[in-house]
């Protein structure tokens, strides 16, 4: 392995590394308000648009990222709809990581204590107040290990986008090796560039967990 090779690699890497945060953060964002949103129409029963999200959730969860991809970004040109590469991999992302933020925050908003909803709503809490003073703070507490999870795993699939030529990390890595074959020195940086980006975060959720398990639990 050389060093010289990856110190003169890092401008490129560095630019893939921001890149692929960049994305990440975007999808995450997206795919969370997605998320929230389906929860809340499958929590309150909501007709039609229920079904709507079961259809959705069920598609995307069961259709891989791969895929989407390729239907967003190759077939949406055949019907005149040109998407960009990177906004084809964010919506890629927001539309898989939709479906799973979906199964976490309504697993958390199902272990609201019912008892507590029946306490509101003797005190004539409308369902908005319900959903905003007792149901989403206790509802969002349950959900962080799941949404953690999710976090990472999306960040993760990022490295799916080289299929469509995004210069995220494992794009800009496969490059490096299939122009000069620098095989070692490319994998190696692009192996530092995930851990810097996923240990810290890693730490940084495994804490949150802990401070909404007490918050929740008391303990």
């Amino acid at each position: 392995m050389s060093w010289t090779v990856i110190q003169q690699s890092l401008p490129i890497f560095e630019k893939a590394f921001w890149l692929t945060l960049k994305l990440s953060c975007y999808g995450i964002i997206g795919a969370s308000l997605l998320g929230l949103f389906a929860s809340f129409i499958r929590y309150f029963q909501i007709p039609v648009a229920k079904q709507l999200v079961n259809i959705y959730i069920e598609l995307s969860r069961n259709t891989p990222l791969l895929i989407q991809l390729f239907f967003i970004y190759y077939a949406f040109p055949e019907i005149g709809l040109k998407i960009p590469a990177q906004t084809s991999g964010i919506i890629g992302l927001v539309f898989l990581g939709g479906s799973y933020m979906a199964e976490a925050f309504s697993g958390g908003l199902d272990g609201v204590p019912k008892v507590q909803i029946e306490s509101g709503k003797a005190i004539g809490l409308s369902n908005l107040q319900l959903a905003r003073y007792v149901i989403f703070p206790q509802g969002l507490a349950l959900s962080v290990p799941a949404i953690a999870a999710n976090v990472i795993f999306l960040i993760k699939e990022t490295s799916i986008f080289t299929v469509i030529a995004i210069p995220e990390l494992t794009n800009t890595a496969l490059d490096q090796i299939g122009m000069y074959y620098h095989t070692d020195e490319s994998l190696f940086v692009l192996v530092i560039g995930y851990a810097i980006i996923l240990i810290p975060l890693s730490l940084i959720l495994t804490w949150l967990e802990r401070r909404a398990r007490y918050g929740t639990f008391g303990h």
